[in-house]
């Protein structure tokens, strides 16, 4: 299989503006220990589930790149629809660095990684790293998952167009 190299016709702002029509679930990426530090992320998926393996996408001049390389592990934390001020924290160039970002949540140390973990998410991920892949200005972080939980709760966070809106299971599965 022969992969494309070539530049397309398509800008990042038409990349960008086309792919907002793709409806994600919104998650905080964390990075315990010496580099701790969190980022809001929609680019977030399964890749495997044996082995367990999830995938992020981080760009490569992020903060969150250099702490997640440094460190060999991240936590997901998966955000309820109630969420959205923490989303918009943790997307925040203005928030405070290091451990004073996570002052205003409650979380708790993964207990396999030490990656904050929000206790009130609706799921949450541990993760090893345990493959990373350049992919144009981003790195697509591959996570040997090393542990695994669920919150409560039936609604959950999504980004659509440039906006925050959610999706609610109470009524039941559709």
């Amino acid at each position: 299989m022969e992969l494309a190299t070539q530049r397309t016709g398509v800008s990042p702002t038409e990349m960008r503006s086309t792919l907002a029509r793709f409806a994600t679930g919104v998650v905080v990426l964390t990075v315990g220990g010496e580099h701790i530090h969190g980022m809001t992320a929609n680019a977030f998926s399964s890749v495997s589930l044996d082995p367990p393996l999830v995938l992020c996408c981080v760009a490569r001049t992020a903060t969150m790149h250099r702490a997640i390389t440094a460190a060999g592990h991240f936590a997901t934390s998966v955000l309820r629809a109630d969420q959205e001020p923490r989303a918009r924290h943790f997307a925040s160039r203005a928030r405070p660095a290091g451990r004073a970002q996570f002052d205003t949540v409650d979380w708790a140390p993964g207990p396999h990684t030490g990656a904050p973990v929000f206790t009130d998410s609706l799921a949450w991920v541990e993760c090893a790293l345990d493959g990373v892949h350049e992919a144009g200005d981003h790195s697509v972080f591959i996570g040997r998952v090393l542990g695994s939980g669920r919150g409560t709760g039936a609604a959950g966070l999504l980004f659509f167009d440039g906006a925050y809106g959610q999706v609610d299971t109470s009524e039941g599965r559709r």
